[in-house]
């Protein structure tokens, strides 16, 4: 078994990190590319909209896009790698010495471990981040508005339209579900106008939502050149309700790695279901090890004692095609976690399991 720590661990550590360097810098480079073809197509005849701001909005969803296809991008780069050292001989000469294929693979499964560490860790919290300022940035465009803002994902908020183009923002820092009664704690509404400023301010230690009204206590209201009227109580109608509150949670891309857990909690707390939020954590905590179950399936497609048998065009195909079907079918089995047809768990760590054990099935026999 070859060390990690060794010269030759060391050499496919290198070259793993390297080639997955190369293949993300191309594939950030080509999503930009369509990216900032569709915003400005989008954006057609809007002379209000600069470049920059355009640079911004296409900078901003780049994470977004990224984290979709990084098991892509881990299988192409681990292919490269593998591709190399068999057309170079390098494979055969380190078989030849007596090393197996794990001795081979470790080295490599290691390094792709450690990045998707450093994925779920560092670039996730920094992807969470930008997600909330591409949302910023497309409700400005939409708006027409280049000062329009969105609230920090803080508790709930709820944006929704009012008469006269007036669109009020209602935030409570706390929830409860009783009796089929919604109760909500330090309630505060902010009406902005069109040009998001700021009409009336009313704030509350409670309220609860029955028929289509909050029912505010201990309120008091704000409004410009008027001295805050405190009232016992005030009713306050709104299109909301329990599905529409569910539906407007934070979105769980918007939120990091840190931070979900105690996300997780809050909503539980509040009497809602948790199943997207739980599904992205267990998704995230799950991401380094499908990144090593696609290290897998990409040695054996690329991992050939000689290149002499051929058949590059095919390892490609085949490892795309492979990629695909592996990317369509989580995506099918995620879609019924959500839907609570399997238990979240079983969704989440279906796919890097079974994938696992088949890659490791075929090394298996290969060996033999």
């Amino acid at each position: 078994m070859m060390k990690p720590n060794s010269i030759l661990g060391s050499y496919l550590i290198k070259q793993t990190i390297l080639n997955f360097l190369y293949v993300l810098v191309v594939i950030c480079a080509i999503i930009m590319m369509f990216d900032m073809i569709e915003i400005l197509r989008r954006t057609s005849g809007r002379h209000e909209v600069s470049f920059v701001f355009l640079l911004e909005y296409v900078l901003a969803k780049l994470p977004e896009t990224v984290d979709k296809v990084i098991p892509f991008i881990v299988m192409v780069s681990t292919m490269i790698t593998f591709w190399k050292i068999s057309k170079t001989n390098e494979f055969v000469i380190i078989r030849a010495s007596g090393v197996s294929i794990w001795g081979v693979l470790v080295p490599v499964l290691l390094a792709i471990f450690a990045i998707g560490v450093f994925w779920i860790t560092i670039m996730n919290p920094i992807s969470a981040k930008l997600y909330e300022i591409k949302e910023t940035l497309s409700y400005r465009l939409t708006t027409n508005n280049p000062s329009a803002f969105l609230f920090s994902n803080k508790g709930l908020w709820i944006r929704e339209g009012k008469s006269n183009g007036t669109v009020a923002i209602i935030n409570a820092k706390g929830l409860n579900l009783k009796n089929k009664i919604l109760w909500l704690q330090d309630v505060s509404i902010i009406e902005v106008d069109a040009k998001t400023q700021v009409k009336q301010h009313i704030e509350a230690f409670v309220a609860t939502l029955e028929d289509g009204n909050l029912n505010l206590k201990d309120v008091r209201v704000y409004k410009s050149g008027h001295k805050a009227e405190i009232l016992n109580s005030m009713s306050y109608p709104t299109e909301m309700n329990v599905q529409r509150i569910k539906d407007n949670f934070v979105d769980p891309e918007a939120i990091s790695f840190w931070n979900l857990p105690d996300s997780i909690n809050f909503y539980e707390a509040s009497g809602f279901s948790v199943v997207r939020h739980q599904m992205r954590y267990l998704s995230l905590l799950a991401l380094p090890f499908l990144l090593m179950a696609m290290v897998l399936v990409a040695g054996i497609f690329a991992l050939k004692p000689s290149q002499r048998q051929g058949g590059v065009l095919w390892m490609i195909i085949f490892g795309i095609a492979t990629g695909f079907t592996v990317y369509f079918t989580s995506q099918v089995i995620s879609a019924f976690g959500i839907n609570s047809y399997i238990p979240v768990w079983f969704a989440v760590w279906a796919p890097a399991i079974v994938i696992a054990s088949i890659s490791i099935s075929i090394y298996l026999h290969k060996e033999e």
